[in-house]
């Protein structure tokens, strides 16, 4: 368990047992809720005068985030036997979803108009944090460049302090699909792969359209596999074989062994628990300004409490490291530097994000310009191709991997499925409706109950009406009424193309060991939409994510690290190399922060 803010920990002293004098029938029941992803169900198990067990266990929220707000309610509510628990910031519409099943659970318990006016009773407390808070270094920011940064920052001596404004950590990163770029000799020569540092280098370059600072990106590059070993060296887990993220454009991507991008958040977690003495994480602390002295050095930053509404200044003797992440969320400053990529495209509303609204606003970027930082390649937005329909959030089938088929409504293929996710995005905008489905079988999902590296089973997209399903290619095409020669020559070109007898004309390369040809049922379409996914623009660093000004120098005591940098992937990120650069980066910002150089 990470340690929260000490505002927080004062709350949870002394679990009143508010509802001590409330009587249930015995029993257990169950209530139906509507949560962010899905629907589920919410088992309360009573006895005659306590709640003792919370149970939700086929709930689909977002591992990382809905889940871990489900857990941190129903111990909540269990521990203080009170339905007068505040939501978890971030994570509100999960936090609601639970309470509200709690409750009408326990009114099927017999709990009268009274009892539950006494179960709803607020019983949270804060204490204000002090004016002042001394350390050595503070982190802006507890997703995973901030958690690298501190953990970085620890190991090289440091005390450190970790301010994040939701109620929960892992911010994107806890969201993504984990994938992690580096060139490594011991996983891909086993899988036959020839890959180098340099290449790395070259495609992404290239892949940025040549904009990217190239001494950045060799950092970057050079240093991406040591980020894989410390990785390992504090408890992750990757699979033993590499594969490719979608946009990757080669198969370097390290995946964790346990579902997506959530690994990292909870080693780290256990890693801060173990070295509590030297990482202190207050949650729920939004940072609203950086603090300078009369020399021109940023020495700490201005925080304000979201529940006492009391702000506190916390000083840092060696250094402040900026890493709240991109503006993907922010629609109208995303509209207004949209000059890029995507000039021709509109990113307003109606498109999504896949990253968390509160946090993905640039407020690090703001902040830091605000002290003299310079910024650049705000134009630079990536949109992703798997975004879900209505939200933008990346979920159910995955457009990363191999076997897999892009098709439009119409049932045609339409673009090189491993394009970089520039060419994907504005491949998809063509398309009717600017939509297209992600099409698979039974090599991606053995079984309707198969679990994916995301913790989804087909069977609950099918019931959530978010895939469509059909045993063989004709009942398909019927179901998504879509022109059924179109559909199986869709398959049949992409299955010459895996079987060497025919090249693609749209350009996609089959990996020999990878990927197979699809040919048999059952089948699955899940429909999918572009959504703003990575800002590439940000505060501009050196190689030693020290933050510069506008005239190239360095401004003392300010790091950063993560998406809130720019100049490292030009105008379009690889797929996978996030990953790379919030750990390689992150490091770096913690190592140097520590040593106030």
């Amino acid at each position: 368990m990470v340690l929260t803010k000490i505002s927080a920990a004062v709350a949870l002293a002394g679990f009143a047992m508010a509802a001590g004098a409330v009587t249930y029938t015995p029993g257990t029941y169950t209530e139906k809720v509507n949560g962010h992803n899905a629907a589920f169900n919410v088992s309360v198990t009573v006895s005659k005068n306590k709640i003792e067990k919370i149970e939700y266990p086929d709930n689909l929220e977002t591992i990382g985030v809905g889940r871990v707000a489900l857990d941190k309610l129903s111990k909540k509510i269990i521990d203080r036997q009170s339905l007068g628990v505040d939501n978890v910031t971030g994570a509100t519409i999960s936090s609601f979803a639970l309470k509200g099943a709690v409750k009408k659970a326990l009114e099927k318990a017999g709990v009268s108009k009274d009892d539950m006016a006494k179960l709803q009773k607020n019983t949270e407390k804060y204490t204000a944090l002090p004016a002042e808070v001394k350390t050595q270094v503070v982190v802006i920011g507890g997703g995973g460049s901030g958690l690298a940064s501190a953990i970085a920052a620890q190991q090289a001596g440091a005390k450190v302090i970790v301010l994040e404004k939701l109620g929960l950590l892992g911010g994107s990163t806890n969201v993504s699909e984990g994938a992690l770029n580096a060139a490594d000799p011991e996983r891909q020569g086993k899988q036959g792969i020839e890959d180098s540092i340099q290449k790395h280098y070259d495609q992404t370059m290239k892949g940025g359209h040549d904009i990217g600072n190239p001494v950045l990106v060799h950092y970057l590059t050079d240093h991406a596999l040591e980020s894989v070993h410390w990785l390992e060296s504090i408890g992750v887990q990757f699979k033993p074989e590499v594969g490719t993220a979608t946009g990757a454009l080669w198969q370097r991507s390290h995946y964790p062994a346990t579902p997506s991008g959530n690994t990292y958040i909870r080693s780290f977690e256990k890693y801060i628990a173990a070295h509590k003495n030297d990482i202190q994480v207050y949650t729920d602390m939004n940072a609203e300004s950086l603090i300078k002295d009369k020399a021109g050095r940023v020495i700490g930053v201005v925080a304000k409490d979201n529940h006492t509404g009391k702000t506190t200044k916390f000083m840092a003797d060696k250094g402040v490291i900026v890493a709240t992440g991109g503006f993907g969320a922010n629609v109208e400053l995303r509209q207004k530097v949209n000059t890029g990529v995507f000039k021709d495209y509109d990113l307003g509303k109606g498109i999504g994000c896949t990253n968390f609204n509160k946090s993905a606003q640039g407020s690090g970027i703001i902040m830091g310009e605000k002290v003299g930082a310079n910024v650049i390649g705000m134009s630079d937005i990536q949109v992703h191709p798997c975004g879900t329909p209505g939200t933008g959030l990346m979920e159910m089938v995955r457009t990363s991997g191999r076997n897999r088929v892009f098709i439009n409504k119409d049932g045609n293929r339409f673009v090189n499925e491993g394009a970089a996710r520039d060419v994907l995005a504005k491949a998809i905008f063509a398309q009717p409706g600017a939509t297209y489905y992600v099409l698979v079988n039974h090599l991606r999902y053995p079984s309707l109950d198969w679990v994916d590296a995301n913790g989804a089973k087909m069977k609950d997209m099918i019931d959530l009406g978010r895939v469509v399903a059909a045993p063989t290619l004709e009942e398909l095409a019927k179901k998504l009424n879509m022109p059924v020669e179109n559909l199986k020559k869709s398959i049949a070109d992409y299955n010459a193309v895996v079987a060497g007898t025919a090249e693609d004309k749209l350009g996609f390369k089959a990996n020999n060991k990878a990927d197979k040809q699809m040919t048999e049922g059952p089948w699955y379409a899940c429909k999918k939409v572009p959504t703003v996914h990575h800002t590439m623009g940000g505060l501009e660093i050196n190689d030693k994510a020290q933050v510069l000004d506008k005239n190239g120098k360095v401004i003392p005591g300010l790091y950063a690290a993560g998406e809130t940098t720019g100049g490292i992937h030009g105008s379009n990120r690889l797929g996978g190399n996030a990953i790379a650069d919030i750990m390689t980066f992150g490091r770096d910002a913690g190592t140097h922060a520590a040593k106030g150089n």
